[in-house]
């Protein structure tokens, strides 16, 4: 068999020299994959990644195939000549188990549990992804606006954390009344500028552990990526119980917040008291504060999140 040159084996040695190509080889060896799903993983434009393919199909590590109107590319390491693959051999097993690696295998599965599984469907994503075109028509937003119409316009909500409004703002207009409690002036006055006077939105300061809202007077509460930065969260779901009633088909609280996660310069860069949560102990203190029903959901990761997983948790009270 002809024998690798010393130029072609700077040459493979010289692709090999970018963390980000090593990461993209590992991703090509366990899928098959278009440029448009790598820079996803990656979070990189499409532009760099297509650059990077090119360095590597140079080198002759990676092959490709047309399906469609669309490019696939994968690394066949059974395929590679004996002087690639013995190269490859030890990289692999030293990328096993990197921590940049393991979120790239993490956004993968997100990206790859997004490819339809029928045939019709599988055209429409190689053709022309109808997620996409559905958002070039009709934007992104539709979707959740109409969910929110489920909830009653009778109810009172509370948005404990507010923040600038993000959530205020979404259920302002669905409900007949939104409590925004917030322990920053200065988010309440972003959130405050945010809803432009909105005459159904009230603003309160206040800690969640503490909340200046009545017993039994708004229908459902929120919490939004908030429980993190709270002293005692336990603390703050007996809040959100003690608030609650269930006179008008109400009585539910929704907390969504970070799996736990070991970033601890969170702590110093945005002041999180806590490294995220296990959900069970979150629903095991839901239930102490007097939730009967409670539902834990762990949310699909999204491929161009950055941060650590979430998880969702409601809480029913019972009807009285």
């Amino acid at each position: 068999m002809k024998q690798l040159t010393g130029d072609r084996l700077a040459e493979r040695l010289g692709s090999l020299s970018e963390p980000v190509r090593l990461r993209l080889l590992a991703m090509l060896e366990a899928e098959e994959l278009s440029v448009g799903e790598v820079a996803r993983v990656l979070q990189l434009p499409q532009s760099t990644v297509s650059r990077h393919l090119k360095v590597l199909a140079d080198a002759g590590w990676t092959s490709k195939r047309a399906l469609g109107t669309a490019t696939l590319y994968r690394l066949d390491a059974e395929g590679l000549d004996p002087e690639a693959a013995a190269l490859w051999a030890p990289v692999r097993e030293s990328l096993a188990g990197l921590p940049d690696v393991e979120e790239d295998r993490t956004r993968l599965a997100a990206v790859l549990a997004e490819r339809p599984t029928d045939s019709l469907a599988f055209f429409g994503r190689i053709a022309g992804e109808w997620d996409e075109l559905r958002r070039d028509l009709f934007g992104g937003r539709f979707t959740a606006e109409a969910l929110l119409s489920l909830i009653p316009p009778t109810w009172v909500v509370a948005d404990l954390g507010c923040g600038t409004g993000d959530a205020a703002a979404w259920l302002g207009a669905r409900v007949e009344r939104v409590v925004a409690v917030d322990r920053s002036d200065a988010m309440l006055d972003a959130a405050r500028k945010r809803l432009g006077g909105a005459p159904n939105v009230e603003f309160l300061a206040g800690e969640l552990e503490l909340l200046p809202i009545e017993r039994a007077s708004v229908d459902a509460t929120v919490s939004l990526l908030v429980l993190h930065h709270v002293a005692s969260p336990e603390a703050a779901l007996g809040e959100m119980a003690r608030v609650l009633r269930t006179s008008r088909g109400g009585g539910v609280a929704l907390v969504v917040d970070m799996l736990g996660h070991s970033r601890t310069e969170y702590r110093l860069t945005m002041g999180h008291k806590h490294l995220g949560f296990d959900p069970n102990a979150v629903g095991a203190w839901m239930r102490r504060a007097g939730f009967h029903t409670v539902r834990i959901t762990e949310l699909a990761r999204e491929p161009e999140g950055k941060g650590p997983g979430l998880f969702a948790a409601a809480g029913w009270k019972a009807p009285t």
